[in-house]
């Protein structure tokens, strides 16, 4: 299913110990690392497709875990070139995605990455509460810091100011003004080179 923009509708989810460490995880014969993702069914609500993509990829039931918040609306991130399939219509250029942060209630020996014929993830690890903000795939990158602030506040009333600090958030959101602004002016640059004499 893909919008009429060319953006699949999706659903992220951040699961969180009670410490705000948050589960990060490798994709199947990859070196990247992400938060688990997938996207929403025709008939599927994003609360519905997150229970289901939780599952599929941890594991985990909603039974595990609580649900402490939601993005407002749809975050977008673009595909880069080399990653859209012109051949397919309609065209997916990227994804748009409602994120869930969701605490874990349950022992994490239940983490479970093979419960389907094809396992998005092959490895997984606890880290800080910032730390995929930065690490995470570069076109990635926006939507996650703009996740992890968004959910920020319900993550700091469960885990505390020095497990989810924020600073960190804002050096990360003024870090992509800073690189985004950069990105423009190459742009323009670009584009002015380009015009004829």
């Amino acid at each position: 299913m893909i919008d009429p923009d060319g953006y699949r509708p999706n659903v992220g989810i951040i699961l969180m110990r009670a410490d705000g460490m948050v589960f990060w995880a490798r994709r199947v014969n990859r070196d990247g690392w992400q938060f688990p993702q997938g996207g929403m069914n025709t008939d599927e609500t994003p609360l519905e497709a997150m229970y289901r993509e939780l599952e599929e990829e941890t594991g985990l039931q909603s039974h595990h875990v609580d649900v402490l918040g939601a993005t407002p609306g749809w975050l977008r991130y673009r595909l880069p070139r080399r990653s859209i399939r012109n051949h397919t219509k309609p065209v997916c250029i990227g994804q748009k995605q409602v994120w869930f942060l969701l605490k874990l209630n349950a022992d994490e020996s239940e983490v479970r990455l093979d419960m389907t014929d094809t396992p998005e993830f092959d490895d997984w690890r606890w880290v800080d509460f910032w730390y995929p903000g930065e690490n995470v795939v570069h076109f990635k990158r926006e939507v996650y810091v703009q996740a992890l602030q968004l959910l920020s506040p319900m993550a700091r009333e469960l885990a505390g100011e020095d497990s989810v600090p924020r600073q960190v958030g804002d050096r990360l959101l003024e870090n992509l003004r800073t690189r985004k602004l950069a990105r423009d002016a190459r742009g323009r640059a670009e584009r002015q080179a380009r015009k004829p004499a």
